[in-house]
């Protein structure tokens, strides 16, 4: 048995307090060999300093919040174990390339990423979800988990205020990285949601591509177009003068040359960042098998059922003591 609130426990002793008491009787007498003896009575009151000391003990325990050994238990659904890799430049607080032709009135890349994505996590119950929201560097908001309530609660708070930096590689090993600490459901994915990229060293390109194929991870990658920014599938671009691709080309041919399952999406308006979200969707429905926490039993009714029992039988001996005296 464990204890949501194990200080409580120190308060116990206070359960000896009516123990220690004595008995303060209800009646004086000036000559005691005058009094009967009363052994049923003794009893009674001893009795009664126990049920209060056990009436004390069990509200003290149940306060502590006892309750069972949580299991787990394997269950069946169709998803997958996705990490969304968010994109918190502060660029992405900027409008979308088409903003006056689809969604909402002001509802930048940003407010329309997080309202999306939410619909989507929504939409899919037997997911497991983590989230990492990344700028100059990665933070991760959840790791992979089930409780909707905490991954609608991640993706709000990935959307918060970034830098100017656009450090993809950061974000795509921090994701990575989520999938190490879980067994592999059967079905995984990463969701890149980013309005840009910049350049990543050999040294991470390698890492990353390690870490995809040995944890079998599949990639999405959605670009939200800036207004006049360059298409990821152009081929008719101009090189730098160092005579590298730009970094969104780049960063996409490398996605390419990853041995596992990849897919590009450009999105210049909520609404094609909702066709992309809904084809990945329907890409990620697999028969996953995963193990679902099953918190133990609370005890805590059971101990306060026990003391409400008690005080009733505190109450019926005090009732017949007054009898008794009523009676004499």
């Amino acid at each position: 048995m464990t204890f949501s609130q194990p200080w409580a426990l120190l308060l116990l002793p206070l359960a000896l307090i009516p123990l220690w008491l004595s008995r303060q009787q209800g009646h004086v007498y000036s000559w005691m060999d005058m009094v009967p003896k009363d052994p049923l009575s003794q009893i009674m009151g001893l009795l009664m300093r126990y049920l209060v000391a056990a009436i004390i003990g069990c509200l003290i325990v149940a306060l502590a919040g006892p309750q069972g050994e949580a299991t787990k238990e394997e269950r069946t659904g169709k998803g997958a174990q996705v990490v969304l890799v968010i994109d918190r430049s502060a660029s992405m607080d900027d409008p979308f390339a088409g903003a006056g032709t689809e969604g909402r009135v002001g509802e930048n890349k940003a407010t329309a990423a997080k309202r999306l994505i939410t619909q989507f996590v929504r939409d899919r119950k037997d997911d497991m979800v983590g989230v990492v929201a990344f700028s100059n560097s990665a933070m991760h908001a959840i790791p992979l988990t089930q409780s909707r309530e905490a991954i609608y609660a991640a993706i709000r708070a990935a959307g918060g205020s970034g830098l100017l930096q656009t450090n993809i590689g950061a974000g795509l090993t921090s994701g990575l990285a989520m999938f190490e600490k879980i067994p592999d459901s059967g079905s995984r994915a990463i969701v890149l949601l980013s309005d840009g990229a910049g350049r990543i060293s050999p040294k991470a390109k390698q890492k990353i591509s390690d870490w995809m194929v040995r944890q079998h991870v599949n990639l999405y990658w959605i670009v939200l177009r800036q207004p006049d920014g360059i298409s990821i599938f152009s081929t008719n671009y101009q090189a730098d003068k160092e005579g590298l691709e730009p970094a969104e080309i780049e960063l996409h041919k490398f996605f390419q040359t990853i041995k596992t399952k990849y897919k590009a999406y450009e999105a210049e308006d909520p609404k094609t960042l909702q066709s992309a979200i809904q084809d990945i969707n329907t890409r990620e429905r697999n028969p996953i098998r995963y193990f679902e926490k099953i918190p133990g039993k609370d005890y805590s009714s059971f101990f306060v059922a026990m003391a409400a029992f008690m005080i009733g039988l505190l109450l019926l001996i005090r009732y017949m003591e007054v009898q008794s005296w009523q009676q004499a």
